[in-house]
């Protein structure tokens, strides 16, 4: 996790929540492997072979798709996306406090955006055949739906354990 001050806890959804955004990372990974690999079977065939598959476009597609998508959320996950951090630092504890969690708040929104366009785009495009393979056309928003929620997700759980700012002594 990114060293963002804010503390970290440990609690048994906190590490359900790691071994989803490992399992995000993990699933981005190997679809980076796979694009590696149908990029390389398609030079393979067309230049060596002179049989272009028609199969490797749609499939390359999906896996880009799939890779980003599944790396944006991780990065949700690890504090490491767009964010106005220097900003927040530089306010007071309690208004800190605010910024952190209006930042998360604001992904959490974005990532229910993504999930439920994703899945709209989807759903709306799943009755048509994709030209050189047997899957859907609309398979390269899956992604950006689960990643949507993912996102979503990890914004939830940031916004539960960023701790509140212990209230002042009295007298100050």
């Amino acid at each position: 996790m990114a060293d963002t001050g804010i503390p970290y806890t440990t609690s048994r959804l906190q590490r359900a929540i790691d071994r989803i955004a490992d399992l995000a990372i993990a699933i981005a990974a190997v679809a980076l492997i796979g694009l590696v690999l149908v990029q390389g079977w398609q030079v393979i065939a067309r230049y060596v072979l002179n049989d272009s598959p028609s199969w490797t476009e749609p499939v390359t597609l999906l896996l880009l798709s799939t890779a980003m998508s599944m790396g944006a959320a991780a990065g949700v996950h690890t504090r490491r996306h767009f964010s106005f951090s220097l900003l927040a630092e530089a306010l007071a504890p309690r208004a800190r406090h605010a910024a952190h969690v209006l930042q998360s708040a604001v992904i959490a929104l974005i990532g229910l955006v993504l999930m439920y366009w994703g899945a709209v785009l989807f759903v709306d495009g799943v009755h048509i055949p994709t030209a050189g393979a047997p899957m859907p056309e609309s398979i390269e928003y899956l992604p950006l739906a689960i990643s949507g929620a993912l996102m979503a997700l990890f914004a939830f759980a940031q916004m539960k354990t960023t701790a509140p700012v212990p209230a002042a002594p009295e007298g100050d």
